[in-house]
């Protein structure tokens, strides 16, 4: 829309560089072209803005295929106004000179033009297509027929349209039918899933199962080893226990001999010491001998008063001890007189 002010009666207009503009003048054309900007009076002047940028018109219509099945088509055409003055001549483009707003709807009339010839050519390729071809490869023919079909319609050149591009994005069928259809691919899917389910189950249950082999393998395995572990443990036992019993063997040989050789020893040592003795008790004996010899023949030489003191003598040395003795003169009295009559033989 043309951007318009006001200035003490005039009016100035600044137009895009994406709009054409015509300005006519009592039938007078004094300017056209893109991006234009003059100034004007709103009572003199006769305003037209023809937009020539790339227009979008998205467009969605139903049709009906060959076993008479509806279907949505969803389709874009892109399009723009090659000549602008013929689009204006052909069309309502005039704008308000206060305001820069199109009195009319020149767009929505295009729109319906191209949506009109779109859904033409569309319904009459779908209308001998079935279904399941058009799901299939509707979408290419659709788009195909549509832009040629707009390519040869006279009446867009002759209104100064030229068409860019048409893209179709989607041809549906109702809900139901697309329901129907889908189920068959859902099965299939379903059973795609189940066989991979089941094929990955059988792969885990096989792993399992090797896992559970392995697992058993090493345990015999441990079982062997344990049983060699056992065996060398009890070839290693004996073979120490016969260390043993030959260390043993030979300190019980060694200790044996040691036995003997102290008993040989101590049975010497007896022999010797038994000689000994006897040879000391032969001498004390010879000894003893000679003093009671010489003993006797001392007592054999002596008087017998003097063998009656050495006899007090002796038997006071073995008499327990006396602390004190009380003599009465009767007793002592006795013994001298018994003493007097022993010295008189």
């Amino acid at each position: 829309m043309a951007d318009i002010t006001r200035r003490l009666g005039w009016r100035h207009l600044r137009g895009a560089p994406t709009a054409h503009i015509r300005h006519h003048r009592g039938g007078k054309l004094l300017h056209d072209g893109s991006g234009l900007s003059f100034w004007f009076r709103a009572l003199t002047a006769a305003l037209s803005e023809v937009p020539v940028d790339d227009r979008e018109l998205a467009m969605t219509f139903h049709a009906r295929t060959s076993d008479f099945q509806d279907v949505a088509v969803q389709a874009t055409v892109t399009y723009r106004i090659s000549d602008p003055a013929v689009a204006a001549s052909r069309l309502d483009f005039s704008i308000d000179p206060d305001t820069g707003a199109w009195r009319g709807t020149p767009l929505e009339q295009l729109g319906t033009l191209l949506t009109e010839t779109a859904q033409q050519h569309a319904l009459d390729v779908l209308s001998r297509t079935p279904l399941s071809a058009a799901l299939v490869d509707g979408v290419t023919a659709v788009r195909e027929r549509i832009a040629a079909g707009l390519a040869g319609e006279p009446r867009l050149p002759s209104t100064g349209i030229e068409v860019v591009a048409v893209r179709v994005m989607a041809l549906r069928p109702e809900p139901e039918v697309e329901r129907a259809l889908r189920t068959p691919a859902r099965e299939q899917i379903q059973q795609e899933a189940d066989r991979a389910t089941y094929e990955r189950r059988a792969v885990a249950v096989e792993r399992e199962r090797a896992i559970a082999e392995n697992e058993l393998a090493s345990q015999i395995e441990l079982a062997r080893r344990e049983e060699q572990l056992v065996d060398q443990r009890g070839t290693n036992a004996r073979r120490e226990a016969e260390e043993h019993a030959a260390a043993d063997a030979v300190r019980a040989e060694a200790e044996a001999a040691r036995t003997v050789r102290l008993a040989d020893a101590e049975a010497a040592r007896s022999v010797r010491l038994a000689r000994a003795e006897a040879e000391g008790a032969r001498e004390v004996g010879e000894a003893r001998a000679q003093a009671q010899a010489a003993w006797l023949r001392v007592h054999g030489e002596v008087d017998v008063a003097t063998l009656h003191a050495l006899t007090g003598t002796r038997l006071a040395e073995n008499l327990p001890r006396i602390d004190s003795v009380t003599v009465s003169p009767d007793v002592l009295t006795g013994l001298l007189a018994r003493l007097g009559t022993q010295e008189q033989p």
